[in-house]
C-alpha cells in the first residue's frame, strides 16, 4: 500500500489552517496583555498616545487569529502587512525609530518565520527594513508626539523588548521545526520514488544527445542484465545489425522529440525489445526499454494470417475467373438445346415436355446470369478485369436496358419512367459496364417496388460527370441494413428478396463506378423508397454544355 505523501508546504493557503501560526499571534497577545497590566499596576503615568501605541501592537495579532485561519491565498502577505504598519504607526506615536517601540519593526519578520516557509522570510525582512524607511522619513518631514517620560518609555520597551524576543524565539523554533520537517518529508519521498522506479516493470534511462547512457531504473529486460552500465553507447545494446536503427531513432529524437525502434539486444538476438525516446532538453533524452517479444509474436502471426487470408482470397478469385470458359460453355449449350426443343423446331412434342423445356430454359438463363455475375466479381477482386472504353449516347445503352427490362416491370405492375435529356450524353466509358449498372439498379429497384409503385431513371451531365439516379417508390432500406449494400454478398429486405438474387448486384454497381474513377450513393428510409445515384467522370469535356432540364422520354 503506498501512502500519500503531500508536496504541499506546510501552512500553505489552500491547506489546513497552520496552528502554529494561529498559536504564535496568541502568545503574543498574551505576553502584550501581561505586559500593559504590569504597566498599569506599576505607579507609572501612562499617556494616551502611549496606551494607543499598545492598542496598535495588539491590534495585528487579533487581526492575524482570523487571517491564519483563511485558505485564500494573499492571507499571509496581509499578514506581514498588518505587522509592518501596526508597527509603523506605534513608533511614530512614541518617538519614531529612537522611541521605546522601535524594536516592533522587526515583527514582520517575526511573523515570517512564524509561517514556517522560507520563501516568505524574505517578503518579512523587506516589510520590516520598509517599515524602519518610513518611519525615518516619518521622523525628519513630520511633527511626531513627544517621546514619552524616562519611566513610560522603560515600560514601553521593556514591553516590547519582551514581547519581540519571546515573539522571534518562538518563530525560529516553528521554523526550524518545518524545516526538519520538510527535510525528513522530501527524503522519504525521494526513497519512495527510488524504489518505485526500481520496482516499475520497464528500464528507464536517461541518454546524452551522443548516445552514452548516464543512469538507469527498473528491471532490465531479458538479454540486458549487466549491460546497462553509465558511459556505454545506448546503440551497443543492440545486436550489430541493428546498431544503425538505434542511431538513426537517436537522431530522429533530438530532432523530432520522439522516436520508437525495436531491436534484438546484443546479448540474446532471439528475443525482441523496444526502446521509447523522448527529448527533455538538448542536453538529455530519456527512454524506457521493455521486453516486446510476446507482441512481436502477435503481430508476425497477424500478418501471416493475413497474408495467408489474402492469398487464399486471391486464389478463389483465380480459380473462379478462370472458370469462365468452362461453367458458361456448358450452359450455353443447355439453354441452346432447351431453346429448340421449346420452339418446337424438329417437330411437336408433347405439352409436358414443352413445358419442362420452357422451365430448363428458364432456369439456365437464371443460372447464367448468376454465374456472370459472380465471374465479373471474382475477375474485379482478381484486378483482372479490363474496360474497353468506347465513345457512345450514354442515353442509347440505358434506354436499351430499360426495354429490356420493361416486360418485367409490366409483369410485376410497376411504372417503369426514364428522364433523360434530348442531346445527346457522350461519353468515353466501358458500354457493358454502363449497360450493366443500368440493369443492376433497375432490377434491383423492381424487385423491392410493390404493384402499382413507380422506378425513375435520370440521366444527365454534371461538368465531366455523368450523374445516372435510380429511384423507386418501394418499400424502402432500413438504416442497419443501408450500411451493409454495396458490399458483395449483402442482401437487404425479406426473405423472398433475399432469395432472389446472390447480393452482387449492387457491389458489381460500385465495382464498375469506382473502375471509371467513379462513386455509387443509396439514400433511403423505410416506407419511403430508395435513390441510388452513380456518378462517372465519362463525359466528353469537348462536347459539354449547359445541360437542359431532363425530359421524359420514351422507351
Amino acid at each position: 500500500m503506498v501512502e500519500n505523501v503531500s508536496t504541499r508546504p506546510m501552512g500553505t493557503p489552500g491547506g489546513q489552517p497552520p496552528q502554529e501560526l494561529i498559536w504564535w499571534h496568541a502568545t503574543w497577545l498574551a505576553v502584550l496583555g501581561l505586559g500593559v497590566g504590569v504597566m498599569l499596576f506599576a505607579p507609572i503615568l501612562q499617556t494616551a498616545s502611549a496606551m494607543s501605541a499598545l492598542a496598535l501592537g495588539a491590534a495585528p495579532a487579533l487581526a492575524g487569529l482570523v487571517l491564519a485561519r483563511s485558505r485564500h491565498v494573499a492571507a499571509h502577505s496581509l499578514i506581514l502587512f498588518n505587522w509592518g504598519a501596526g508597527g509603523v504607526l506605534a513608533a511614530l506615536l512614541t518617538g519614531g525609530v529612537a522611541g521605546p517601540l522601535a524594536v516592533w519593526h522587526l515583527a514582520p519578520l517575526a511573523a515570517a518565520a512564524a509561517m514556517g516557509r522560507i520563501d516568505r522570510l524574505a517578503m518579512g525582512a523587506a516589510i520590516s527594513l520598509a517599515a524602519i524607511c518610513v518611519s525615518l522619513l516619518a521622523g525628519l518631514t513630520l511633527s511626531l508626539p513627544p517621546a514619552p517620560a524616562h519611566d513610560l518609555a522603560s515600560g514601553l520597551g521593556a514591553v516590547a523588548i519582551i514581547t519581540t524576543s519571546v515573539g522571534l524565539g518562538l518563530a525560529l523554533i516553528v521554523l526550524q521545526r518545518r524545516v526538519i520537517l520538510d527535510t525528513r518529508r522530501r527524503a522519504l519521498m525521494e526513497v519512495r520514488l527510488r524504489e518505485a522506479l526500481g520496482d516499475q516493470p520497464h528500464l528507464l534511462v536517461i541518454v546524452q544527445p551522443g548516445g552514452k547512457l548516464v543512469t538507469a531504473w527498473g528491471n532490465a529486460p531479458r538479454g540486458l542484465k549487466g549491460q546497462v552500465l553509465a558511459g556505454r553507447p545506448l546503440a551497443q545494446l543492440a545486436t550489430p545489425a541493428d546498431r544503425p536503427r538505434l542511431e538513426a531513432a537517436l537522431r530522429e529524437a533530438i530532432l523530432e522529440g520522439r522516436s520508437e525502434v525495436g531491436f534484438a539486444p546484443a546479448g540474446a538476438p532471439a528475443l525482441w525489445h523496444e526502446l521509447s525516446l523522448r527529448r527533455v532538453n538538448p542536453q538529455r533524452l530519456t527512454g524506457s526499454i521493455r521486453d516486446a517479444g510476446a507482441q512481436r509474436a502477435r503481430e508476425q502471426a497477424l500478418d501471416q494470417a493475413r497474408i495467408d487470408a489474402e492469398t487464399a482470397n486471391a486464389g478463389k478469385s483465380r480459380f473462379l475467373a478462370n472458370m469462365s470458359h468452362e461453367l458458361r460453355t456448358p450452359l450455353n449449350a443447355i439453354m441452346g438445346f432447351s431453346d429448340i426443343m421449346r420452339q418446337s423446331l424438329f417437330g411437336p412434342m408433347p405439352e409436358k415436355y414443352g413445358e419442362y423445356s420452357a422451365l430448363i430454359h428458364e432456369s439456365g438463363e437464371h443460372l447464367l446470369e448468376l454465374i456472370n455475375d459472380v465471374l465479373d466479381m471474382s475477375k474485379i477482386e482478381a484486378e483482372r478485369f479490363e474496360l474497353y472504353r468506347e465513345e457512345f449516347d450514354a442515353r442509347d445503352a440505358i434506354s436499351a436496358v430499360m426495354r429490356l427490362m420493361r416486360g418485367q416491370a409490366d409483369r410485376a405492375g410497376v411504372s417503369l419512367r426514364g428522364l433523360m435529356p434530348k442531346e445527346p450524353l457522350e461519353v468515353n466509358a466501358d458500354r457493358r459496364a454502363m449497360k450493366q449498372i443500368a440493369l443492376n439498379l433497375i432490377s434491383n429497384a423492381l424487385k423491392f417496388t410493390p404493384r402499382g409503385g413507380t422506378v425513375t431513371v435520370t440521366a444527365h451531365a454534371e461538368g465531366p460527370m455523368l450523374e445516372l439516379i435510380v429511384a423507386d417508390s418501394g418499400v424502402g432500406i432500413s438504416a442497419a441494413d443501408l450500411q451493409r449494400l454495396g458490399r458483395p454478398f449483402e442482401q437487404a429486405g425479406g426473405a423472398d428478396q433475399r432469395a432472389a438474387g446472390t447480393g452482387l448486384g449492387l457491389s458489381l454497381v460500385r465495382a464498375f463506378a469506382e473502375l471509371h474513377g467513379g462513386d455509387m450513393a443509396i439514400e433511403s428510409q423505410l416506407g419511403e423508397g430508395a435513390t441510388v445515384t452513380v456518378r462517372l467522370p465519362v463525359m466528353e469535356l469537348a462536347e459539354i454544355e449547359p445541360a437542359p432540364q431532363p425530359e421524359e422520354t420514351a422507351t
